[in-house]
């Protein structure tokens, strides 16, 4: 199991990106000094970890894989309201957004 870099600095070590190639990932990386540039992202897996994955305990990884695909294709994109675009759900939202 990976464990978790201390420093942001060592996300850009040699050793740390030969290991995420080695397993087929491409990283997202911030430019320097830019802390905004995955903000979105990083509040999307705090809302998934607080209000799924932090009350489960998965047996498999095909457990968790499917749990998690349930979370946000059934509940996240279809039933759940963002404030961000009006409190509505994104596939709503789409919808909305598409006739307009």
């Amino acid at each position: 199991m990976l464990q978790r870099p201390l420093e942001s600095a060592q996300y850009a070590a040699t050793s740390y990106q030969g290991l995420l190639t080695g397993y087929g990932f491409i990283p997202s990386m911030s430019r320097k000094g830019n802390c905004w540039d995955n903000a979105c992202v990083e509040s999307f897996f705090g809302t998934l970890k607080r209000e799924l994955v932090y009350h489960r305990h998965y047996g498999t990884r095909d457990e968790a894989k499917q749990d998690i695909f349930e979370y946000i294709e059934v509940f996240y994109n279809r039933q759940r309201r963002h404030s961000t675009i009006g409190y509505c759900a994104p596939a709503e939202y789409e919808v909305r957004t598409a006739v307009a």
